[in-house]
């Protein structure tokens, strides 16, 4: 008998055991959101540092790394670390709804961290803080965009005293106008850039779909829809030698073109599955990076604001206003997450897998 669209079943048992293994957990009844703890939440569980985005007032362990999205996207690209199962490019069209998200993602958090209460090195006040998140990156795995209800998810997210920080490919920019129409924006929207051009885009990333290079150019254009709501905008570029790291000017004129108040440059790493599609020399030293900065500051007029050596990130800002305005906002988002923590901790529904 054929497949139906109702048998259709994306995770088998084996693809969840190898999250599990890999660090994720997979929430909500319908299976479609994952949560990890990231490098730098663990490292601030241990008393020591932040990762990069302290720029913006990130406190590491109060962060929670998830997706609405678990490999589910629109592109393949080869410098990705995550695993692509054989139905990347399709999701079982059963959604849990924010709320149910947000509930469950924080309770995996949860339950992921409990174990740093018996880590001699976790400060217990760190941990009595992580047990009460501030932030959502939704950035871990897939395409978040194409969870229908994103615009409802941020506006779950910031309704409990969060910030929302969301990373897109920009190839849905009927979603970042829904956000604008409803005036729902996240704290941070990162838009992924990756190539200068629409032949490097298109060789990297293989796209499940064409035109796409056209829509995240799109989405660009929405950057000053976003600045005007107060919402941090960044220009995000991952940089692989041989791939997406070519032809700087060409990314400075998009840059000029779509006036984001950020520009991030990401060297890539050669880790996780991204080994079996690239070789080691495709990641870029840090020397490398500055370089292609430099050039990309002479044509734009941005400022290097922040470096991050282990992470191998350079973050760029428009001016120095927008710098200033940068700082206040996170004077203004210490003394929300003041008030979160004052707040009671929510009973929130049991439904890790």
């Amino acid at each position: 008998m054929a497949s139906t669209a109702s048998q259709f079943k994306k995770f088998t048992p084996d693809r969840l055991v190898k999250y599990k293994k890999a660090g994720y957990r997979i929430v909500g009844q319908n299976q479609h959101t994952g949560v990890e703890i990231c490098r730098w939440t663990k490292s601030r569980m241990k008393g020591e540092r932040n990762c990069y985005k302290a720029t913006y007032g990130i406190r590491s362990h109060r962060c929670v790394q998830m997706t609405p999205t678990l490999d589910f996207c629109n592109f393949s690209c080869s410098w990705c670390w995550r695993s692509f199962g054989p139905d990347r490019g399709k999701s079982e069209n059963k959604w849990d709804s924010p709320k149910e998200i947000v509930d469950a993602s924080i309770e995996s958090q949860r339950k992921l961290l409990s174990g740093f209460g018996g880590n001699e090195k976790t400060p217990k006040h760190i941990l009595a803080e992580a047990m009460d998140p501030s932030h959502f990156a939704i950035s871990l795995d897939g395409e978040p965009t194409l969870y229908p209800k994103i615009v409802e998810l941020i506006k779950e997210i910031k309704s409990r005293g969060m910030t929302a920080f969301l990373v897109t490919n920009g190839t849905t920019p009927h979603r970042l106008r829904e956000m604008l129409e409803k005036d729902v924006v996240p704290t941070n929207l990162y838009i992924s850039v990756y190539g200068p051009d629409e032949e490097t885009f298109t060789k990297g990333t293989n796209a499940f779909a064409p035109s796409l290079w056209k829509k995240t150019m799109e989405s660009l254009l929405l950057f000053q829809g976003f600045n005007k709501r107060g919402c941090r905008t960044v220009f995000r570029m991952t940089c692989v030698k041989g791939l997406t790291m070519q032809k700087p000017e060409e990314y400075a004129k998009l840059i000029k073109k779509s006036e984001p108040m950020f520009v991030e440059l990401k060297g890539y790493a050669w880790l996780g599955e991204s080994r079996d599609r690239l070789k080691q020399d495709a990641a870029p030293t840090m020397a490398e990076l500055e370089e292609f900065a430099a050039e990309i500051v002479k044509v734009t007029g941005y400022t290097v604001k922040a470096r991050d050596h282990v992470s191998r990130v350079i973050v760029m800002v428009k001016d120095d206003e927008t710098w200033d305005w940068n700082l206040e906002k996170i004077k203004e988002q210490d003394r929300v997450f003041a008030e979160a923590s004052s707040r009671k901790i929510p009973t929130i529904a049991k439904s890790v897998i």
